[in-house]
């Protein structure tokens, strides 16, 4: 299950580049219900993702390089690019700010995953966090990627 709360980026934090960043290129081959291809680096995965806004059920695994490749073309829509920022806001807790490139720039978004509903409801987000858009489906990648 993964449980995350969503939201724009009213301002980017300073020192950007002392944070842990991946270079994320993703494509739906499905987006009802989600099925996804990312390569992360050079790591490469197909994921499954059910219905829903904060908390939906989600399932990972690996793919080959090659695996990735074979799929891509068969993608529906943009193949969306990124750069994610892993930003630590307490110890328990990772800001995941991405930095959309190409066709979806300049939009940025900011996630916070939690191990329960009840934790992510009470998050107080910092000051650098815009509006709250975990209850938009908009913002889902899979209906980002339809805008191309």
């Amino acid at each position: 299950m993964e449980i995350e709360r969503k939201y724009l980026v009213k301002a980017l934090p300073e020192n950007l580049e002392c944070y842990e960043q991946k270079r994320i290129s993703q494509g739906y081959l499905c987006t009802n219900p989600v099925i996804r291809i990312r390569r992360s680096n050079d790591e490469y995965f197909l994921t499954y993702k059910g219905k829903g806004l904060m908390a939906r059920e989600e399932h990972e695994f690996p793919l080959s390089a090659e695996a990735f490749e074979h799929l891509l073309p068969k993608i529906d829509g943009i193949l969306i690019d990124k750069i994610r920022y892993l930003i630590p806001l307490d110890e328990t807790h990772t800001a995941e700010l991405d930095v959309f490139q190409g066709t979806l720039a300049p939009l940025r978004l900011v996630e916070v995953e939690f191990a329960s509903v009840e934790e992510a409801e009470h998050f107080v987000a910092p000051e650098w966090f815009g509006d709250d858009v975990t209850n938009s489906g908009e913002y889902h990648n899979s209906n980002l990627s339809k805008r191309g």
